[in-house]
């Protein structure tokens, strides 16, 4: 039986979103072992626009940009990077990244709040078992004893939290502001500012900077991936489906990045899997199921 090129390109694409995105946790706690938080994704993020704006000019995509638009960019930037992701790089200091991914998994359901919240948006009976089935898998997830005993832990659900909004109301804000439209130069100009962003928090901070070269062998290959896979590859591969297949069915990564986490953990770092956070999964991914089939939000790269 013969599979057509566009078959295998949907089919790489949903591989890169599923398993690229649900490794960049395991990535990102590689790296911060070794390098400060807002350094490391300072970097990151300002290298990727770079390569994002080289291949833009390769291609001959325009790069102009309007001042209200720029403006919004850096909002959108430091929402989605600079809080989203930069705070939740310095929470895996104290988290495991299959437990942050988790967490994470139940940003649709605080979309749907600040939706009603901030737009008096209606929620249907579906929607509100998904709210509700949301906040029991939350409950389960974050009340296991053997995790609240731990140094730092609390501090690190509570900053995870907190950049869930973030990106939250940044997917929100996006959705109305004037920005680039073309998308792969809108990212340019998000992950650029965000990292420029990222640092300067880095140099207030005084945090140590280095150079690659004298980095420990996994974290260059993991810083790597993060910049050439997580920030490039995805977020093409992103595009490609929301072009391609239907909004719906690109959302699936929203519940299939946090399991893929929780493998990677498991099984490169030996972190614990308990059989509570395993129901906590089951519970919060179906209420995140419930919200995505009867929503149809397009999810967003830029946290990630």
């Amino acid at each position: 039986m013969n599979v057509s090129r566009k078959t295998i390109l949907i089919i790489l694409a949903f591989f890169a979103i599923y398993v690229i995105w649900g490794s960049t946790y395991l990535l990102n706690k590689i790296s911060v072992t070794y390098l400060p938080p807002f350094f490391l994704a300072s970097l990151r993020f300002v290298t990727a626009s770079i390569l994002i704006f080289t291949i833009a000019k390769i291609s001959k995509i325009s790069l102009k940009i309007s001042l209200p638009q720029l403006k919004n960019a850096a909002i959108a930037g430091f929402l989605f990077l600079t809080f989203g992701n930069g705070v939740v790089v310095w929470a895996l200091k104290y988290v495991d990244s299959g437990f942050a991914a988790l967490e994470i998994s139940a940003q649709p359901l605080v979309v749907l709040i600040l939706l009603r919240i901030l737009q008096g948006k209606r929620i249907s009976l579906m929607s509100y078992l998904g709210v509700f089935l949301g906040f029991i898998g939350i409950f389960l997830l974050v009340g296991q004893k053997e995790i609240l005993s731990q140094e730092g832990q609390i501090t690190g659900m509570i900053t995870i939290f907190a950049c869930m909004v973030s990106w939250s109301y940044a997917s929100i804000f996006v959705g109305k502001a004037d920005l680039p439209k073309n998308h792969f130069v809108n990212t340019g100009y998000q992950m650029l500012c965000g990292g420029l962003c990222l640092g300067f928090i880095s140099l207030v901070l005084d945090e140590p900077w280095s150079v690659p070269m004298t980095w420990p062998k996994n974290v260059q290959w993991a810083m790597l991936g993060l910049i050439l896979f997580g920030s490039l590859i995805a977020f093409t591969a992103f595009n490609y489906l929301l072009k391609t297949v239907s909004p719906e069915k690109v959302a699936t990564s929203t519940y299939v990045n946090p399991i893929i986490a929780l493998i990677l953990g498991w099984w490169i770092l030996d972190e614990h899997i308990s059989l509570q956070s395993i129901c906590a999964a089951i519970i919060l991914l179906t209420g995140v199921y419930f919200i995505n089939s009867k929503r149809k939000f397009k999810p967003r790269l830029h946290g990630r």
